[in-house]
């Protein structure tokens, strides 16, 4: 049965559990990774400006609730497949933040060796399956993972994250047709920023509200507030459960970025008061309140974590500057999955098979 949630749950703003049991540590857990996130990608920010990140280089500032609140619900043997905005979800998976900052500066002790950048970061430990450029290009790839898994009857779940602007190409709704139909393993969920790099989603999409297209396919769809590091955590676990027993979910969070959709986008086309509203939903000075208000946390140890988090993104972005670049010859290295026979290249130049010349 197809059930649709249209409006996000909220919380009251000075009760950040939804019943008062939660525990604190793990409260403090999902703050600590927030703030990780949040301070990576501003240093992430700032030497993109500095010309030491090359490429495209696209953040998760304001989206670290639901970054985080994603990544609590997995298992680690559950899969994840990103777009290239990709960096919050390595480091809540648990990545080394220094060797995703060291893939950032195309170094060899990045998690792609250097040669993947913001875009493409992959490490098989925590079962990150990339970041990928395309737009979209990882739901086709998910959902035959999610294929893969129900094939050897597995228990993993797969979980599927894409911008809002991916949900009007077509890999998008044959997948989620060929998910429900075969019944996969796997979870969608939609960032909704509002925003398809500058165009509004209700100028680029007939039906605005995306989680409701999940009805096509018979398949649960769910809204929730995307600033909200809970209510993501909840939501995404019962989409997770429902997983497990082979229902795909499509989840949608509501959450805006508090920076253009790169570093080089100036975001001009929002206006002053929209700017204001995001800055008052900042979903890491929320939940900062609310733990505050709680007695949770205090100032003076608020002042203390923000210190540490500091310390470790310091310390990551010194790795990253001290590493070294990877050899031009291993460029082709961990190009296929299986070795192709015959194949002899070390540069792009190099015939593909020099013996046939």
């Amino acid at each position: 049965m197809t059930r649709t949630t249209s409006r996000p749950r909220r919380r009251r703003e000075q009760d950040p559990t939804p019943s008062g049991t939660e525990d604190p540590e793990v409260l403090l857990g999902h703050y600590r990774r927030m703030l990780l996130v949040r301070r990576f990608e501003e240093r992430a920010g700032q030497e993109y400006t500095r010309a030491r990140i090359g490429g495209y280089c696209h953040l998760n500032l304001g989206e670290e609730a639901t970054v985080v609140g994603l990544m609590a619900a997995l298992e680690p043997t559950d899969y994840v497949f990103t777009s290239y905005r990709d960096h919050g979800y390595a480091l809540a998976r648990g990545v080394d933040p220094g060797r995703v900052m060291a893939e950032l500066f195309g170094r060899a002790t990045g998690v792609s060796k250097g040669w993947g950048g913001s875009m493409h970061l992959f490490d098989v430990d925590t079962r990150l399956l990339g970041g990928y450029g395309i737009v979209g290009g990882q739901i086709p790839l998910a959902t035959g993972a999610a294929l893969a898994v129900a094939y050897r009857q597995g228990t993993e779940v797969v979980l599927c994250h894409m911008g809002d602007g991916a949900t009007n190409i077509g890999a998008f709704h044959e997948s989620l047709n060929l998910a429900s139909l075969w019944r996969l393993p796997v979870v969608y969920v939609v960032v909704n920023n509002e925003l398809g790099m500058g165009t509004p989603v209700e100028r680029s999409s007939a039906e605005p509200e995306l989680h409701r297209r999940a009805a096509a396919y018979r398949m649960t769809g769910e809204r929730v507030d995307g600033n909200d590091v809970l209510a993501v955590r909840d939501a995404a676990r019962r989409a997770v459960e429902r997983a497990r027993r082979g229902e795909p979910t499509l989840l949608e969070t509501m959450s805006g970025r508090l920076r253009g959709h790169s570093v080089v986008d100036p975001a001009r086309y929002r206006t002053p008061a929209e700017r204001d509203r995001l800055a008052q939903a900042d979903p890491v000075a929320r939940l900062r309140g609310q733990l505050l208000a709680a007695g949770v946390l205090t100032e003076q140890a608020a002042e203390a974590l923000d210190a540490e988090v500091g310390q470790v993104v310091e310390a990551a972005t010194e790795f990253a500057e001290h590493s070294p670049h990877p050899e031009v010859d291993t460029l082709f290295d961990h190009t296929h999955a299986t070795p192709v026979p015959g194949e002899t290249r070390r540069l792009p130049a190099d015939p593909l098979f020099p013996e046939d010349q």
